[in-house]
């Protein structure tokens, strides 16, 4: 994928120019900032979907910066914080809307937790159909992950608060967040 065709999937066709003018391609945007997009003037709204769609492309194809052991059978002890997010009555919801209302709706809820976990710098392990599982302290730990997905989490309700459906169905958020030691690493089996 180029920058024109991932702008234009975004909605955000008309800041080509803006990105082609400083240099930014696909090669370089999962560097670049929220504070670059402000330099850049950027009006709010624009920087969090750019925001959200770099959230959402590091998801599709993972870094180079994710853990991985070096040696099968590698595994490592560390503290980490996971949070899970998923939506309130969304079998009820799949039932009463239409397919694509309904896929539209658990994009603009993936797009939004994966922003705000972007935002916070916490990592998107999965979506799995309507939750997201959010690593805070993984690929790389910092003192305050606990918190940093506590004020993800309050940032997510926020964002979330004003999804709706086109019949005025208004999606709600579950939140859940645990921090403790575990294991990273290939400790099942071949690839886990």
């Amino acid at each position: 994928m180029d920058i024109e065709t991932w702008l234009a999937d975004l909605g955000l066709a008309q800041l080509l120019p803006t990105f082609r003018d400083n240099g930014i391609d696909m090669d370089i945007l999962a560097d670049v900032t929220e504070a670059d997009l402000a330099d850049l003037g950027l009006t709010l709204g624009d920087r969090k979907r750019v925001m959200r769609g770099i959230a959402a492309l590091d998801v599709a194809q993972p870094s180079s910066s994710a853990v991985e052991p070096s040696k099968e059978g590698e595994s490592e002890r560390r503290y980490l914080t996971v949070m899970f997010v998923d939506l309130v009555g969304s079998t009820q919801l799949a039932s009463a809307l239409d397919p694509e209302e309904m896929r539209d709706l658990i994009r603009g809820f993936q797009n939004a937790v994966a922003g705000e976990i972007s935002r916070f710098d916490g990592y998107v392990a999965k979506f799995m159909g309507d939750g997201v599982l959010c690593y805070f302290g993984f690929p790389s730990a910092s003192e305050n992950d606990g918190e940093r997905a506590v004020r993800a989490g309050l940032a997510i309700l926020a964002v979330t608060d004003g999804l709706t459906t086109e019949a005025g169905n208004r999606a709600q958020v579950r939140i859940g967040i645990a921090s403790g030691v575990v294991v990273v690493g290939d400790v099942i089996g071949h690839g886990e």
